[in-house]
């Protein structure tokens, strides 16, 4: 059985493991292989620490999918981060008229199980319990997995471009891959997660 809640200071380390799995798998294609091999789980986690994401003070609110395999121990299957949305995708500089998805992650051993859109539900329910109307997110112009979900559950993608800077080894310049903003009205996209897209 998969339930939803707020990711809780001990999720550091099943958190990032999820999102570099995730990136690994996703991004394959779209980013370099060196950079996604050299991608660190412990250090991604110690980041997630630092930054103190699952602090109740953070601006942004990370729900976690987990799943209850009748252990002691739940298996974290996605996460969902949201927020105000990021003016140049800076998060110094909020726009509160907005709310914004920075990003949803499904273990991709999972991929196809419906848990995305239960994270985009959950998401959209919390976003709207914070008075938010509207929605936006960025997502890579190459990633078409990502774009068929989110188009799937009624956002479009609105004209705004920007690009990605990935850094890369070696001292060698940045990658720069285009991304795209979608974007929707929250009313439109708060049905129950009956379709299994991600």
């Amino acid at each position: 059985m998969v339930s939803i809640r707020s990711e809780d200071p001990d999720d550091a380390l099943a958190v990032a493991g999820v999102h570099v799995r995730t990136w690994q798998a996703g991004y394959a294609g779209i980013m370099p292989d060196e950079v996604l091999a050299r991608l660190n789980v412990t250090a991604w986690a110690q980041r997630r620490r630092e930054l103190g994401t699952a602090e109740p003070d953070h601006p942004f609110r990370t729900l976690v999918a987990e799943s209850d395999t009748g252990t002691d121990a739940a298996t974290v299957l996605g996460f969902a981060t949201v927020g105000p949305y990021r003016r140049d995708q800076d998060p110094d500089r909020l726009d509160h008229r907005y709310g914004e998805i920075l990003g949803i992650y499904v273990e991709p051993a999972r991929w196809g199980a419906g848990i995305g859109r239960r994270l985009l539900t959950a998401a959209v329910a919390e976003l709207t319990g914070q008075g938010q109307t509207e929605l936006r997110l960025w997502v890579l112009a190459d990633n078409g997995r990502a774009r068929r979900f989110y188009e799937r559950a009624g956002l479009v993608a609105d004209g705004e471009r920007s690009t990605y800077e990935v850094q890369r080894p070696g001292g060698r310049p940045p990658l720069g891959l285009t991304e795209l903003r979608y974007a929707a009205r929250l009313g439109q996209l708060a049905g129950p997660p009956d379709r299994q897209h991600q």
